[in-house]
């Protein structure tokens, strides 16, 4: 039953890689920042050191994802209920992945762990905590994602979009129309469009804040993929620790390569949703995006609220597209009811695993 277990945890860590490793970079990718295949391997080096990390950062969710709270201890504990909930979940994750549709392996997990409850003899599900500590968490966060999201656009049109920084060695009276000099003396920083940076004459140094931005941009897309693997993997790892089947040290290893090796292989067609189709945003909104989705993500794993990475990063994105007038409203349809159907079908599933397991002889 431990090898049952260890191979239905790693299925869901290799479709969660599948479904969820270039999500931070989506926006990336989206906007030509980076090619594809580099996006992934950044993506998937970031997510790695998230789940690597996570010990230290989330392990609240471990102990939520187990199950207690939400069923009885002794159902909790049983190696049948635990295996069905990865078996639930991993199915669930798979498919939405060979559709394109990024969904969150959070609740497919809740669905499996709902599922796999009920599937048991006397089944016992206590929705009150299902509701407090699960469904809340994931049912505002979005929404809070796309209203950031939606602002921070609005803060974005202000900045300038191909502006450089030089500092000038010789005085100057005034600087040129279109441009800014911080400070009066000698040197001074002359912010401009980059053309008259160029032609400026006793410029000592040049700084693209194009360039500047495209490398911070990156740097937010990594920052997602880190949280995310921080926010993810205890989740996993709660369907081998209460098995028994791996010590800790082996768990995150191991759910960091299986992790990694879904999403080399299998990212592509859910990478392009989420860049190419929700919306095309420029380098500024996405960085913005990305920054409001990090900060969500780190902020619920410190406190243990198990937000879906897959929500706020598409209610980030959705939120920047409003703003800007350039969403695909049928695409965003489209993954809303993708979201709508993953609980009930990772609980359908999970619970024929169970009863399955139960008639079995």
């Amino acid at each position: 039953m431990e090898i049952v277990l260890a191979g239905v945890a790693l299925f869901l860590a290799f479709g969660n890689g599948a479904n969820d490793n270039f999500k931070g970079f989506a926006t990336v990718w989206g906007s030509d920042t980076l090619p594809y295949r580099r996006a992934l391997l950044l993506a998937t080096l970031a997510t790695v050191a998230g789940s690597l990390a996570s010990w230290w950062l989330a392990g609240t969710l471990v102990e939520q994802f187990s199950g207690r709270g939400l069923v009885p201890v002794e159902v909790a504990n049983a190696p049948q209920f635990i295996a069905a909930v990865g078996m639930g979940a991993a199915l669930t994750v798979l498919a939405a992945t060979r559709l394109g549709l990024p969904i969150s392996t959070t609740h497919a997990l809740i669905g499996g762990l709902v599922g796999a409850g009920l599937g048991q003899p006397d089944a016992q599900v206590r929705y009150v905590a299902l509701a407090s500590l699960f469904l809340l968490p994931l049912l505002a966060s979005p929404l809070i994602a796309a209203l950031l999201g939606y602002a921070a656009s609005r803060l974005v049109k202000r900045l300038p979009a191909d502006d450089c920084a030089c500092v000038v060695a010789a005085p100057a009276l005034a600087p040129p129309v279109g441009a800014i000099r911080v400070g009066n003396g000698v040197p001074a920083v002359l912010i401009a469009p980059e053309s008259q940076c160029r032609e400026k004459s006793g410029v000592v140094t040049r700084l693209s804040l194009a360039r500047t931005g495209d490398r911070a941009h990156v740097a937010s897309a990594a920052l997602i993929c880190f949280a995310r693997g921080v926010n993810d993997t205890p989740k996993l790892a709660a369907l081998l620790i209460a098995g028994s089947a791996i010590d800790a040290v082996g768990t995150a290893l191991a759910i960091a390569v299986v992790m990694a090796a879904g999403g080399l292989l299998y990212a592509r067609r859910v990478a392009v949703t989420m860049s190419r189709r929700v919306t095309r945003m420029d380098h500024g909104q996405g960085m913005a995006a990305n920054l409001v989705t990090a900060t969500l993500v780190l902020f619920a794993s410190k406190f243990g609220m198990p937000v879906s990475t897959t929500h706020v990063s598409v209610g980030a994105i959705a939120g920047m597209g409003a703003s800007a007038g350039t969403i695909d409203w049928a695409t965003v349809r489209n993954i809303v009811l993708s979201w709508a159907a993953t609980l009930p079908l990772a609980a359908a599933l999970a619970w024929l695993a169970a009863t399955l397991v139960i008639l079995a002889p």
